[in-house]
């Protein structure tokens, strides 16, 4: 059955960043066909579903091009000891999950994600198709990957750096059958994505595999660059250049890729990234907690897409779109760029463009992807309704956010999850994540702990 949302304020997203008002959007098929006044659009959809949109705006879906969704069973921990990591353990919380509890907190990370107005994520993990049919089940939209890397972990601890080709073989074929599995499955929402780890510990011929495996199958890939002070150190202590350089020595730059963060690239780096024509993924809020910025004015100057992600430990988009906005102002002095409506493109058309899928997603234009959030404006914080974009990128909050759709399906219809039982899965992921907390801290005596956890769940 079509859909029309009419009377609506619609914030279309497109190049011209046009905000209609008093209009009316249609859906069938899971594509946008109409947009307009609203007696002309419900005389060419009788039989439609008719919601009033009143007092509402509808955004194009947020699109998160970085993210590590298992990572929410670390939350309130890790946020706050740097990257890497101060915390001495063996591994994290999550990394002692069962493969129910791993299903259990991407759902939790979805049910999030919902409910903060995405719909696309780049999901990148290991062994993720240990939760791809939960991923899939939710209705949103997805590219998945394989977090890969061939370095021997147990030299490097002793100060030598080398690289195993067994290790890299068993990651490049967990990452194409993961491609072969799931690319263009769940009717087209789940996309199959290739990744390198980062530079510091993935040799050259994981480098050249990883770009070789993306351009075989057709799909972008990624990685994570310049995250931190240590992978610089190390790359130019073991190969005599910046990491962007070793990148660009080895054939890996390209338009198909998007690196992840580039919070400390120099001049040089922002050049050659630019000069490829790859995508970064700004990942402004984790990076506000790490005291760090990427500099994301010079990698537009130099040719690059930008789009958002989340990274670890929550899948909230507008928080992460305030953070880049307050960030970019902060790190250049300058208090009228970016505007909201920049950090909004690169939250949508931005990730939609690195994600190579603007054709489809992105904005909201007659014969994309129905890909959409509602955001109820009679709210005190978004009152009055003078710059509907500035109000929300500036004071916007979950609750605000009341519908969600993906592919013309509701995800999130009057503030209820429709396709996770969030009360059952949020119970669960209490349960499990103190579980996996207590465990690695009794099983480790001797590792200093400056945080006194519980006695057990709150809840559930």
């Amino acid at each position: 059955m079509a859909t029309i949302i009419k009377d609506t304020t619609m914030v279309t997203g497109g190049a011209e960043r046009t905000v209609l008002y008093d209009t009316s959007l249609a859906v069938d098929g899971g594509k946008i066909v109409a947009i307009g006044p609203s007696a002309r659009i419900e005389a060419g959809l009788p039989g439609a579903e008719v919601i009033d949109g009143r007092g509402k705006a509808i955004f194009p879906g947020l699109i998160n091009c970085h993210t590590h969704m298992l990572a929410t069973a670390d939350r309130g921990i890790l946020e706050d000891f740097g990257f890497p990591t101060t915390l001495r353990f063996p591994t994290t919380g999550r990394g002692l999950l069962s493969v129910e509890e791993r299903n259990v907190f991407a759902l939790l990370a979805s049910a999030e994600a919902i409910r903060n107005g995405n719909t696309c994520l780049l999901e990148i993990s290991n062994n993720t198709t240990d939760y791809a049919e939960s991923l899939a089940s939710t209705g949103l939209r997805f590219g998945l990957t394989e977090n890969i890397n061939d370095f021997d972990d147990a030299e490097a601890r002793r100060g030598s750096y080398r690289f195993l080709d067994e290790k890299r073989e068993a990651g490049l074929q967990r990452n194409s059958d993961l491609i072969e599995a799931w690319d263009g499955k769940a009717d087209g929402r789940i996309m199959g994505f290739a990744a390198a780890h980062a530079p510091e510990n993935c040799s050259p011929e994981l480098l050249r595999q990883v770009r070789e495996m993306a351009e075989r199958h057709d799909v972008g890939y990624t990685i994570h660059l310049s995250q931190s002070n240590i992978e610089i150190e190390a790359v130019m202590r073991t190969r005599g250049v910046r990491p962007t350089q070793y990148l660009f020595a080895n054939d890996f730059l390209d338009e198909r890729l998007i690196v992840a963060h580039c919070r400390y690239v120099d001049d040089s780096e922002i050049a050659l990234l630019g000069q490829a024509g790859a995508a970064v993924s700004n990942n402004s809020a984790i990076a506000a907690r790490r005291g760090s910025a990427a500099p994301v004015k010079e990698l537009i100057a130099a040719g690059c897409t930008i789009g958002m992600g989340s990274d670890n430990m929550a899948e909230d988009m507008v928080e992460v779109m305030r953070a880049g906005l307050f960030h970019e102002r902060v790190r250049r002095n300058d208090e009228l760029d970016p505007q909201p409506e920049d950090v909004l493109e690169w939250a949508t058309m931005g990730g939609a463009r690195a994600l190579r899928i603007a054709d489809r997603v992105g904005s909201l234009e007659i014969g994309k992807q129905a890909d959409l959030f509602i955001v109820d404006l009679r709210r005190a914080h978004l009152v009055p309704t003078l710059r509907i974009v500035s109000a929300f990128v500036h004071n916007g909050q979950q609750p605000d956010i009341t519908d969600v759709m993906v592919d013309g399906q509701w995800l999130m219809r009057d503030l209820k999850l429709t396709t996770i039982d969030e009360e059952q899965v949020i119970a669960a992921a209490e349960q499990a994540g103190h579980a996996a907390w207590r465990r690695l801290v009794d099983e480790n005596p001797n590792v200093p702990f400056p945080i006194r956890l519980p006695p057990g769940p709150r809840f559930g």
